[in-house]
């Protein structure tokens, strides 16, 4: 079973990757329908390739951005929507055909939580489409809301892999180890990290202000006011977001900060490669985070932040399980 889940964590991080490179390749809207089997087969003839590209002319992307698209063109953004959904049937197959073959062995109610991610899988097909849906009548681009909800729950998804995972791995004995629930807001910040930097990317606002450690020639955006911070618009104003993305990860690295500082004057020393480990990974995000800045978010740059993310989640989760549970490797038995 832990084969099975590692397996799973692989299959949701290389899926999201993915994903990030569907939304940088701007691929997201060619396939306009939702196609739940057909679509599970590529076009294979001239006729069926000029059907999917006769329903993407009818969208606003086409009508007012790639009007001068050609087949060929448009061939190269269809097989990244196609291979993200593809993926999508993949993931959904591994992961219910395995647990099926375990609840015969073990028991549906020792597996309760594993269809719980089940569901949440389908779930979040059914958001990859709402999140389309968006793109195609009046906008040429999805709503960065409903892109934020489907990546949040991506990673709420790969989160509940890699902790089941860690369940299996290892026994719990519940002793905490930092008494305060630092740990836990890392997490959270982490969260609402990949939120904002969804925002970024929906609304293409790593393309502004590519210099660092100013946004231009101030630490403020100076195309705004510190007013509109406290507005509801803020989270769809491109210059905004991007400052709350930067400053957010400004409070991270504090917050980690804070916590190697109590780990070490307390000297656990069962957290020293935990916390090591993290702070690494954080420093390898920032500073892939301002290359994507100063790249103008070029693809290879937005892209290697976005997978470098997945470790710090992955990261940010172990550290959490070591802190809440004093554990000893054991073999699973469910007998």
């Amino acid at each position: 079973m832990s084969n099975w889940l590692i397996l799973m964590f692989f299959l949701v991080s290389a899926m999201i990757v993915v994903g990030g490179l569907t939304r940088l390749t701007d691929s997201g809207l060619s396939i306009t329908k939702w196609e739940f089997f057909k679509g599970f087969f590529p076009p294979l003839n001239n006729e069926t390739w000029n059907a999917y590209f006769n329903s993407y002319k009818k969208i606003p992307e086409f009508e007012l951005q790639n009007f001068s698209m050609t087949l060929s063109e448009f061939k190269y953004i269809f097989w990244w929507e196609w291979a993200h959904r593809f993926f999508g049937r993949i993931i959904g197959l591994t992961f219910l055909i395995p647990l099926i073959f375990f609840s015969v062995k073990i028991g549906f109610k020792k597996l309760s939580n594993l269809y719980l991610i089940f569901l949440l899988i389908c779930f979040q097909g059914f958001l990859g489409w709402y999140m389309v849906k968006s793109g195609l009548v009046n906008n040429i681009d999805v709503s960065h809301f409903r892109l934020s909800i489907h990546l949040l729950f991506a990673f709420i998804i790969l989160s509940l892999i890699f902790w089941n995972y860690l369940d299996l791995v290892y026994l719990k004995v519940k002793e905490r180890k930092m008494r305060n629930y630092l740990p836990e807001i890392f997490i959270f910040l982490i969260f609402v990290q990949i939120i904002l930097g969804a925002f970024v990317s929906g609304m293409d606002a790593g393309k502004i202000y590519n210099t660092w450690p100013m946004m231009g020639s101030s630490y403020f955006p100076n195309d705004n006011s510190i007013i509109n911070l406290f507005k509801l618009t803020v989270f769809s104003d491109p210059s905004l977001v991007q400052y709350l993305h930067r400053n957010m990860a400004y409070l991270i690295f504090t917050l980690y900060l804070i916590m190697t500082f109590i780990i070490y004057k307390k000297k656990i020393e069962l957290l020293f490669k935990p916390i090591i480990i993290l702070g690494l990974i954080i420093f390898l995000q920032i500073i892939l985070g301002i290359f994507t800045l100063l790249s103008g978010a070029s693809i290879l740059m937005s892209s290697l932040h976005q997978f470098s993310s997945i470790l710090l989640t992955t990261c940010s989760l172990y550290f959490l399980y070591k802190n809440m549970f004093n554990y000893k490797l054991f073999s699973l038995n469910y007998k």
